[in-house]
């Protein structure tokens, strides 16, 4: 599989996120934003985590105006398969490739430990390979993570199934960890391909990390 992982200015995440797929066995290969392009025969663009533009105005509403984002977005929209991980998951909301917002987490301050999450609907491409109620252990690290939503679209994402994760205790039971609607840390588009979520699978592929539970996550794009 050919993983292309974009790049914008105050990107922290993409070595990591490279060194994840190659690891899994695909080619990763990073893609600055100013090119116009994605690369040829590329199988899954990866928006990844950081601070792009130094998050001033908005997290990833700048970075949302890149060129690289025409592509991304054409991409999408012709059904290719693109993760947002933290950062990039703000930059997919601002695209408006998927719905909603992320908004100053609501006790003010940057999160950054471990967390437990709930996988909510496993039938996609993304986490085929976890089961539903599954707990995994994944790091966050977000200032701007809560998720926000209004009724109407809170309803149409349980309907369609694009709930992909909330933020649980280890028993599972749903947490208001960052203010997000329905503790909400994943969700997908309505053609489930398009998927966006606050932690860093990433970060979680080797046990001497403290968690191997990214590496189920990530190799659901094997299928």
């Amino acid at each position: 599989m050919k993983v292309a992982v974009l790049r914008f200015p105050g990107t922290n995440c993409e070595f990591d996120t490279q060194y994840a797929f190659e690891t899994l066995g695909h080619t990763a290969v990073l893609v600055w934003h100013e090119d116009s392009r994605l690369p040829d025969d590329t199988d899954l663009v990866v928006v990844p985590g950081g601070f792009s533009y130094g998050d001033y105005l908005r997290s990833g509403s700048i970075a949302r105006f890149s060129p690289i984002m025409k592509a991304v977005t054409a991409y999408a929209k012709s059904g290719g398969r693109v993760l947002g991980i933290c950062n990039g998951f703000q930059i997919l909301a601002e695209a408006g490739l998927l719905p909603g917002a992320l908004k100053r987490n609501n006790n003010l301050h940057f999160i950054s430990k471990f967390q437990h999450i709930s996988v909510v609907n496993h039938e996609n491409a993304f986490l085929n390979q976890c089961e539903k109620g599954e707990i995994l252990n994944i790091p966050i690290a977000h200032a701007d993570g809560n998720y926000y939503i209004d009724d109407e679209g809170l309803k149409r994402l349980e309907a369609n199934g694009q709930i992909l994760l909330r933020y649980c205790d280890s028993r599972g039971n749903p947490i208001a960890l960052n203010g997000s609607v329905d503790s909400i840390a994943g969700i997908c588009n309505t053609e489930k391909n398009v998927f966006g979520l606050m932690p860093h699978p990433e970060r979680a592929i080797e046990m001497i990390l403290g968690s191997s539970d990214g590496v189920r996550m990530l190799k659901g794009f094997d299928v």
